[in-house]
């Protein structure tokens, strides 16, 4: 919602000026709730829903980075086993949000069990994340997408390790009807973020409309 959402809506304005938008930002299950009681038309998410009135149509591919400060040790020293990761100062996001789930997700592929995770900081938005794991406070699992300019900027240094894909996707409802005017967006959001997934890919929504 504040890294790419905003671009989409100004193309959409620009080719379609008429037409009214409004964005709120939420994790995933305060945006697939809106989008199921009807404040919502569309919604834009990064974690996992279980809402069988709500339609799930995947957008576009997300990769997952570990990331640090440049002067955390595993900047200069890979971690090596899971008792490193275990003993590591977490930073995440608060339960329920796409970013809290996919670090959650991740953490089998460090050979951690989610009660292993030592969790120094849990923050309301991937930029107090972001922030905090800067300033040294310690490392996180994060969408690339989030961390692109970070990375380039040399802030944060991605760890080298394999981490799970996941799907950014478009939530609907399954019982309202579709206009003319969200379908174009969603056609021109799809191709914007995949256009924008494989551009930060080469280099790096929880969020929602």
């Amino acid at each position: 919602g504040h890294y790419w959402l905003p671009r989409v809506i100004h193309r959409y304005r620009s080719r379609y000026p008429g037409i009214a938008l409004s964005l709120s930002l939420g994790n995933t299950a305060t945006v697939a709730a809106m989008v199921h009681d009807g404040a919502a038309d569309l919604g834009f998410i990064e974690g996992e829903i279980d809402d069988p009135v709500l339609t799930v149509q995947p957008v576009a591919e997300d990769r997952l980075v570990l990331v640090v400060a440049p002067d955390h040790s595993w900047a200069r020293k890979q971690p090596e086993s899971p008792q490193d990761f275990r003993t590591a100062s977490w930073i995440c996001r608060e339960r329920g949000s796409g970013t809290r789930s996919i670090l959650e997700t991740a953490l089998p592929a460090l050979g951690i069990a989610r009660e292993d995770l030592r969790i120094e900081l849990e923050l309301p938005s991937n930029e107090s994340v972001c922030s905090a794991v800067e300033a040294g406070a310690g490392v996180t699992i994060i969408s690339r997408l989030v961390v692109a300019r970070a990375l380039t900027a040399g802030l944060l240094v991605a760890i080298a390790v394999d981490l799970p894909k996941r799907n950014f996707s478009i939530l609907r409802h399954k019982e309202r009807y579709v206009t003319v005017a969200s379908s174009a967006f969603v056609d021109l959001a799809a191709e914007t973020l995949s256009t924008d997934t494989n551009s930060a890919n080469r280099a790096a929504v929880s969020p929602p409309l």
